[in-house]
């Protein structure tokens, strides 16, 4: 069995890979819709990394109850990993919102949604999760 330890810090790498392509694609100026489903895709895996590895992490520390994506944000919110728990559950919410981008429209309100509110979000989780990296 992989040791947990190891096991969040390689999904760390994972997310870490994966929010820096987010964040590459967030800079294009004025995204045609082929560029919006680019950014949607690149938020989805994000957020399935963030929250996968939060989980890992957590369990790592001992907690057993982090087994969705919910519990996860609420027990990283209690332990002050995260900061703005509601705005994380609704980031869970609107998560759903993505399988919806084929509308240009829809796509047009989910991608400045990852820019102003969860790119932000995701980023500081990402910065958290890096200072724990070493210890």
């Amino acid at each position: 069995m992989v040791n947990k330890d190891i096991r969040w810090k390689q999904r760390f790498q994972n997310f870490e890979k994966a929010i820096n392509l987010l964040e590459t694609a967030l800079q294009t100026k004025e995204p045609d819709l082929l560029q919006k489903a680019g950014i949607i895709q690149f938020f989805e895996m994000t957020y399935e990394l963030a929250w996968n590895c939060l989980k890992d992490y957590l369990e790592d520390q001992g907690f057993i109850d982090v087994k969705s994506p919910r519990s996860a944000f609420k027990k990283a919110y209690e332990v002050g990993l995260v900061v703005d728990g509601h705005s994380w559950l609704e980031l869970l919410v609107d998560r759903n919102l993505t399988s919806h981008a084929y509308d240009e429209q829809k796509a047009t309100e989910v991608e400045m949604l990852i820019h102003q509110k969860y790119y932000p979000l995701l980023n500081q989780l990402y910065c958290k999760l890096k200072s724990l990296e070493n210890e």
